[in-house]
């Protein structure tokens, strides 16, 4: 069985996902969530049952259960602090979603020996097109592991890294969803200010960067994003100029310097 811990926005876009592929079933998820009316929304829409406390949905899992920790980063110590005995009595394989949290932090406020799996989705779960990392201690069977992954492949696409990685990993899975629409917004208002409604040039900015993140990823085993560069331009053409610019206004050096601050802001939240 599957528990989710704090099942908020993205806790709840991972068990549509997993219903709506039949990787589970609601008779296999029980939840928390500290709203009474949200938990009874979700109760009457997905029909699944919310637990009474952190630990009796620890409990309710049974043996080998897996516990989604689905709270914000401040709030993990607490949460493992509830659920540690009933975790290590069930033998739990515990899951957690927040940043800045590394297994060997998680580890230490859990019972020796825990089974224990770092995630990191992100927001574009919601309508199944995710991106999902995911390392496990040495704890974890490969069984145990596959599992859990399928539940996130559901919603999207998953890719199981080093735990060193995830920083850099979750700038570009999951800080460059905000970046982008960044990219988005301007191209739109640039679109208006030569005339396009504002409706319309937004509808055309995020098609057109959807559409060509679907061609990378088509081509990605035949070409790099370099090459499809190469043949979208032509010699003294409009896009050309348009990268020229784009270049002089150290576009590429700004996004390379965005990653790096992110992955210097996730060490100083996991106090390294």
């Amino acid at each position: 069985m599957f528990g989710f811990l704090g099942l908020g926005s993205m806790g709840s876009a991972i068990v549509r996902g997993a219903l709506a592929a039949g990787e589970l079933s609601p008779t296999d998820i029980r939840f928390t969530r500290r709203t009474d009316s949200a938990a009874q929304a979700l109760e009457s829409e997905l029909g699944i049952a919310r637990a009474a406390s952190n630990a009796e949905l620890v409990s309710q899992t049974g043996p080998g259960g897996v516990i989604m920790i689905g709270v914000k980063p401040h709030m993990v110590a607490g949460v493992l602090a509830e659920i540690r005995t009933a975790a290590a009595e069930n033998n739990s394989v515990i899951v957690s979603m927040a940043t800045g949290t590394p297994l060997a932090k998680m580890a230490a406020q859990l019972a020796p020996a825990q089974p224990i799996i770092r995630v990191m989705p992100n927001v574009n779960m919601q309508i199944g097109l995710g991106m999902t990392a995911l390392c496990a201690n040495e704890y974890v069977t490969a069984k145990q592991l596959d599992r859990v992954e399928q539940v996130f492949a559901a919603a999207g696409e998953t890719v199981r890294l080093p735990e060193a990685q995830f920083s850099a990993y979750a700038a570009i899975a999951g800080c460059s969803g905000a970046w982008t629409w960044t990219f988005i917004d301007a191209l739109s208002r640039a679109a208006l200010a030569e005339g396009i409604t504002k409706a319309d040039s937004l509808r055309i900015a995020a098609q057109a960067v959807m559409g060509s993140a679907a061609l990378a990823l088509d081509k990605m085993d035949e070409v790099s994003p370099m090459n499809l560069i190469d043949e979208a331009t032509s010699p003294g053409g409009t896009t050309i100029a348009g990268l020229i610019a784009l270049e002089k206004s150290g576009f590429s050096s700004a996004a390379i310097d965005a990653v790096k601050a992110a992955v210097a802001r996730d060490a100083e939240i996991a106090g390294e």
